[in-house]
């Protein structure tokens, strides 16, 4: 088979210009060497906020680890596998995790941060690598795990994986408070049952605590000015569920908070498989709701990444690469 071309986004340079298309390299699926690996094509990629982080110098101490220079940025994706030579993976067969490259064509060598998965067929494979792929998962994960809820509690919410958050929120009986970065934002939480909803850019979140506190749980995707506003709104004993940077200490002791980290790869083993019985079937029957900002082509992939770092993405960013 002749050579066709595997375009790649590449991570070229720090801190400036981060990421490059690049359609220099060829591939020919046919013979393209295995050893003992598989080789898939790539559908969709996830575009996530925690991608910034792995743009930097392998000198920065991190729990992730950076990306290489001059090579495919990685991260959550599905793809299809065309070509195997391993025993436990068969031709056909869907790929899902967080070390799918950026191209168009990959030999992976082993499943190591994969799985395999089964699509439901009222869902799209973006659906996968969002509202049932790892930012679905923090939600879910993270609020069986730590909220501890109560019906009739005060639920804080901020967007982002905060849209599950918010339906998983009302489901255990809560009163819902969910900030949004935009107009279309926030009527879109109010949608899917937010019962106070605001634009935290034009409106004080310090006012709004106040009035509608004192906050229960907390779901942290920002940090910075709303975490310490959550946290002098605190109730006694309140849980604060944690993505964003612990700014103030003083209220965590005067409250007896108890603060939680969520680590999607930590609560896997032992959510995993009950997320995949419950959430696609969930979504595909519109019992909770979702939305996505879909691009076409590898080449989008920086663009898209652009908008989730400076939150002018309109929903969950998600690239479809290529059609089955």
């Amino acid at each position: 088979m002749t050579p066709i071309s595997n375009a790649r986004v590449l991570f070229s340079a720090v801190p400036k210009e981060t990421t490059v298309y690049d359609i220099s390299q060829t591939i020919d699926l046919e013979s393209v060497a295995l050893n003992g690996g598989f080789l898939i094509k790539t559908l969709v990629l996830s575009i996530d906020p925690y991608m910034r982080g792995r743009m930097t110098s392998p000198d920065v101490k991190s729990y992730s680890v950076p990306f290489a220079l001059g090579a495919p940025i990685v991260g959550y994706g599905v793809g299809v596998v065309l070509r195997s030579d391993h025993r436990d993976v068969a031709k056909g067969k869907y790929v899902y995790g967080r070390i799918i490259p950026h191209q168009e064509y990959s030999v992976l060598p082993n499943l190591e941060g994969l799985i395999f998965l089964e699509k439901d067929p009222h869902l799209n494979w973006t659906v996968y690598v969002g509202a049932a792929g790892m930012p679905g998962k923090k939600a879910y994960m993270g609020w069986k795990e730590f909220s501890q809820a109560k019906k009739g509690e005060v639920a804080f919410i901020t967007t982002g994986a905060g849209t599950m958050m918010i339906q998983l929120a009302k489901r255990d009986g809560l009163k819902v408070i969910a900030s949004a970065g935009s107009e279309e934002k926030v009527e879109f939480v109010k949608e899917i049952g937010a019962d106070v909803a605001f634009n935290y850019k034009t409106t004080d979140t310090r006012e709004i605590l106040a009035r509608e506190g004192p906050i229960d749980i907390y779901w942290d995707n920002v940090g910075g000015d709303v975490l310490d506003a959550a946290l002098e709104h605190a109730a006694i004993y309140g849980r604060f569920l944690e993505c964003g940077m612990i700014s103030d200490l003083n209220n965590i002791y005067a409250k007896s908070l108890t603060m939680h980290g969520i680590m999607v790869m930590r609560l896997q083993p032992k959510y995993d498989t009950e997320f995949y019985v419950t959430i696609p079937r969930a979504l595909a029957a519109g019992e909770i709701k979702y939305s996505e900002e879909v691009s076409r082509g590898l080449g989008t992939v920086g663009h898209a990444i652009l908008r989730v770092q400076e939150g002018t993405n309109t929903a969950k960013a998600v690239v479809v690469v290529a059609d089955e």
